[in-house]
This record gives C-alpha cells, sequence and structure tokens, in this order.
C-alpha cells in the first residue's frame, strides 16, 4: 500500500506528458504538414494564372523570412502571456491566409499572405512556441525523450498529409485543396488548450531576471551565435528541397506521382529520425550529433546529384533525407536549454530560429532566381552541400556547458 500513491501519481503524470505530446504533436504536424505540401501547388497555381516560378518561390520565400522575423515575438508573447493564446492566433491567422490564397488572382495579395500571413501564423504554431510550452512542462530528464516524441507525433501528421493533400487537388483543385487545409486549422484550435504554462517546471534562472537581461546575456554567448549560423544551413536545406524538388523531378521527366512519394517518404521517415535524435540527444552530446546530422545530408545530395536519377535513387534520397529532416529541432531547442535554461526558451530559440528561415529564404528565392537564370538547378544544389559542411564545421566548438549565473551553484557532473 505504501507505493500506491507514488506510484498512481506516476501514472497520472505519464498519462498527462503523453496528452501533452499528442497535441503538441498534432498542431506542430499540421501546421509543418501544410508548409511541406507547398511544393505541390507550385505548377498548379503558376499555369493557372499565367505566373512565373519565380512569383511563386518569393511568396515562399517571404513567407520563411517572416516566419523567422516573427518567430521571437512569438516566442516573447508565449513566454510573457501563455502559448496557448499564441498558438490561437497562430492558427487563425495561418488559415485566413490559406483562405485568401485560394481566392486572389492579383500576385502581390498572394505573396502578401502566402508570404506574411501564412508566415506570422508558422511562428505560432511551430517548434518555437510548441517546443518552448514542452520545456517548461516535462521534467527535466524527460524534456529531450518527449520533444523528439513529439517532433516524431507532428511527423506523422506531416507523412499523412502529403497523400491527402494530392487527394484533395485531385478532387477538388488547389483552391478547394487550401480551403479545406484553412478549415482544418480553425478545427484544431481547442487542441492549444492542454498546452497552458502557468508554471514552469524549472527555473534556471534567477527570478527577478527579466526577459531583456535573458536576451542580453544570450547574445554575448558565442554559442548562441553558431547556433543561429549553423540553423541557417538547416533551413536552406530544407526549404530549397520541400519548395523545389517536386518541380526539379518533373525537369527531369519524372513523374508527378513520383514527387508525391518522395515527400511521403520524406515525412514518414522524418517520424522515426526525429524520435530517434531526440533520443540521442537525453545521451550524447547535442551539438555533435547536430554536427553528424549536417554531413548526412550533405552526403545524401552530393550522390542524389551525382548518380543517375530514377525513382529509386530518389526514394533512397528522400529516405535518408526525411530520416535527419527535423532531428536538427529538438536538438538545438534542447541546447537553448540546456545551455541558457527553459524560463525563456521560446523567446531565445525564436532568436535562434530567425537563422534557421533566413536560410529558408535565400533556399526558396535562390533555387528560383537561379532556376529563372540558368534553367537549372545546379547551382543551388552545390551552395546547399557547401552550407551543409560549414554547419558541421560550426557546431563542433561549440561551448555547450550550462551557463552560470551569480548566486546559482553549478550542476553536479
Amino acid at each position: 500500500m505504501r507505493n500506491a500513491l507514488p506510484n498512481a501519481t506516476h501514472a497520472a503524470w505519464w498519462q498527462q506528458t503523453n496528452l501533452l505530446v499528442l497535441v503538441g504533436g498534432i498542431i506542430m504536424g499540421l501546421s509543418l504538414g501544410v508548409r511541406h505540401v507547398q511544393g505541390l501547388f507550385l505548377l498548379p497555381i503558376t499555369l493557372e494564372h499565367g505566373w512565373s516560378r519565380e512569383t511563386f518561390g518569393l511568396a515562399m520565400a517571404i513567407q520563411n523570412l517572416t516566419w523567422g522575423v516573427a518567430q521571437p515575438v512569438a516566442g516573447m508573447l508565449a513566454d510573457r502571456f501563455g502559448a496557448v493564446k499564441v498558438m490561437a492566433g497562430g492558427l487563425l491567422l495561418y488559415a485566413l491566409g490559406l483562405v485568401v490564397m485560394a481566392h486572389t488572382t492579383s500576385p502581390p495579395v498572394f505573396i502578401w499572405v502566402a508570404g506574411i500571413t501564412v508566415g506570422m501564423g508558422l511562428s505560432g504554431t511551430s517548434f518555437g512556441v510548441v517546443y518552448g510550452a514542452l520545456s517548461k512542462l516535462v521534467a527535466p530528464a524527460q524534456r529531450s525523450g518527449a520533444l523528439g516524441l513529439a517532433g516524431a507525433m507532428g511527423g506523422f501528421v506531416q507523412f499523412a498529409m502529403v497523400p491527402a493533400v494530392q487527394e484533395m487537388l485531385s478532387r477538388w483543385g488547389w483552391p478547394g485543396a487550401l480551403s479545406l487545409l484553412a478549415a482544418l486549422m480553425v478545427a484544431v484550435l481547442p487542441l492549444a488548450g492542454p498546452l497552458r504554462t502557468p508554471n514552469p517546471v524549472e527555473n534556471s534562472s534567477p527570478s527577478d531576471m527579466q526577459m531583456s537581461a535573458a536576451i542580453r546575456e544570450a547574445f554575448q554567448h558565442p554559442g548562441f551565435w553558431l547556433l543561429n549560423m549553423g540553423f541557417l544551413a538547416c533551413g536552406f536545406q530544407l526549404a530549397f528541397v520541400a519548395t523545389h524538388l517536386p518541380s526539379y523531378l518533373l525537369d527531369h521527366g519524372m513523374r508527378p506521382a513520383d514527387a508525391v512519394v518522395a515527400l511521403a517518404i520524406v515525412a514518414l521517415t522524418n517520424v522515426f529520425g526525429t524520435y530517434c535524435f531526440g533520443t540521442l540527444g537525453a545521451v550524447y552530446r547535442k551539438k555533435y550529433l547536430l554536427s553528424g546530422i549536417y554531413l548526412l545530408r550533405t552526403g545524401a545530395m552530393a550522390l542524389f546529384v551525382m548518380l543517375p536519377l530514377s525513382p529509386w535513387s530518389l526514394y533512397v534520397f528522400a529516405a535518408v533525407m526525411g530520416f535527419v529532416w527535423l532531428g536538427t529541432a529538438p536538438l538545438t531547442n534542447g541546447l537553448v536549454s540546456q545551455v541558457f535554461g527553459v524560463r525563456y526558451v521560446s523567446t531565445l530559440f525564436g532568436f535562434v530560429f530567425f537563422g534557421h528561415q533566413l536560410g529558408g529564404f535565400l533556399g526558396v528565392w535562390l533555387g528560383s532566381r537561379l532556376f529563372e537564370a540558368t534553367q537549372s538547378y545546379n547551382a543551388i544544389w552545390i551552395i546547399a552541400m557547401v552550407l551543409g559542411v560549414v554547419a558541421a564545421a560550426l557546431h563542433a566548438p561549440l561551448d555547450d556547458r550550462e551557463l552560470v549565473r551569480p548566486g546559482k551553484p553549478v550542476a553536479a557532473t
């Protein structure tokens, strides 16, 4: 009888953690899943409106940049007013942007809503806010695994979005598909409720530390900038592949179905990869895992563009890329929590994520720009590979020790 209460308490805690992981994964998966399939809309939208690929590419590039610029603001709001309100606002903005995308015929309006409105929606519904909420609600020993599991759950939703959107496109066309996706954003609003964060589980900063002081402290830490610069390569690679791979394949004589299968494989293997790296982050040093991810991505790209293109070479490439697709996110968020604590993790990760989205802007826009100039994606593949090697080198010397503040004892090692 003596152990009944602790066991019951542990079971209740575990059920609560599973609920948090589930709802966080669904919201993040839907948000990232819609972004993941945007490449499937490129040709239908541009062909029907008579637009160039650069018009669509510019909208997606601005979306990535807006997401990055808005992420620190979304993080500050979540740290100050709670994650639930920020997620709700993000879902509504995302829905509004998708609805207007479906009905506008004006390139400037399309660029505005697809770029700025949806970009702001992404900032409130993706890594920074969801991982920040989980980091505060889950105990430190389980944090890395919980982030990896939430990312895996989000990856599964992302995987399901690929065939679902393809079916929507075939049944109702691209305007109907965008409208249905907007309705889904509104439908998941109630799921944000359990991620309310009135009191963080751990507050490694002194209670009187202000947000501005925490930001200054991070900006003076060299490792913070190494994370930011390394994350730029991640955003560049993922945004380029997600947006331009379908068009690249069609340009090389492959079927639209091959692009759909490739994106589905990326999303499916991302489920296992994100969970795997989240779990490994609790055992091995996160900075070395990040270096390994960037090197593996670069090697996969090099082999993909050098070997003859076939369905099987595409599927192997998609499987490898998917496995290392979003494994960087829980590891990077975990490093921010590990070094600076969780009190302002949403804010600080938001600033790091700006580097990711600056890379995303460049990956999407340069992909379109260089294609229009050369009718080839070769140059952008080379840039993506060079950035991968640079990112791997930047993470190796990063100082990942917990920051010791005056009056705080050094953690035992």
